[in-house]
């Protein structure tokens, strides 16, 4: 709870004190009734960990699966509308504003929904879905839509996101397009969404061969 509040402290200039934190802040809230609805999805107590969320969601607006793994020092800011779904995993000391959804696509199953690595920064209203992962220290742009993996330590933007900033350098900079190594071609990643979503499909046929 102390690293909750120290969250909030830390990361939102509007807050006065540990005490406005505790009583008024919906994301705090919500995060505290996910720490206990969790500890009883893990002893199997499902119906329990379930109402628990459930109370939570009409009291603040926000809606975690008590099967999402969350590490310490989550806030959520503002929170209204953020769905964090049930194999959902997020690090330590990441930033998720209102109306984000960790969501899945209805063609996985068993890990369905997105994994957040340390310091990952959501933007308001971004969706990022199915089982991919966004590495640490990267920033999902406002309103984006993530379909594809987000490397560490990049910004992603767009609908379908792109990745446009890569270690504090813009992509599309003369340094960086003479790159012609690691230079991210968008059609590469789309194509590298494709042979994903291939693999997926041919797991789920049982078809064991090789992708051609």
């Amino acid at each position: 709870m102390k690293e909750d509040i120290d969250a909030v402290m830390e990361r939102d200039p509007a807050v006065k004190s540990r005490l406005e934190v505790f009583f008024l802040y919906p994301g705090f809230k919500a995060v505290r009734a996910y720490r206990r609805a969790h500890r009883w999805y893990e002893r199997k107590r499902f119906f329990i960990a379930r109402w628990i969320s459930q109370r939570a969601l009409r009291r603040t607006g926000i809606e975690i699966h008590p099967g999402a793994k969350i590490g310490k020092g989550l806030f959520i800011d503002h929170g209204s509308g953020v769905v964090i779904g049930e194999t959902s995993e997020i690090g330590d000391n990441c930033t998720i504003y209102q109306n984000v959804t960790l969501g899945g696509t209805g063609k996985d199953t068993g890990k369905r929904h997105p994994t957040l690595g340390n310091n990952v920064m959501v933007g308001a209203g971004a969706r990022i879905l199915g089982p991919l992962k966004v590495g640490d220290n990267s920033k999902i742009a406002a309103n984006a839509v993530v379909l594809c993996e987000v490397p560490p330590n990049c910004t992603a933007v767009g609908v379908p996101a792109r990745v446009v900033k890569r270690d504090g350098v813009k992509i599309n900079d003369l340094s960086d397009a003479l790159d012609q190594i690691h230079f991210p071609d968008p059609v590469l990643q789309q194509l590298d969404c494709l042979k994903e979503q291939v693999d997926r499909l041919r797991s789920l046929i049982g078809d064991d061969a090789p992708a051609p």
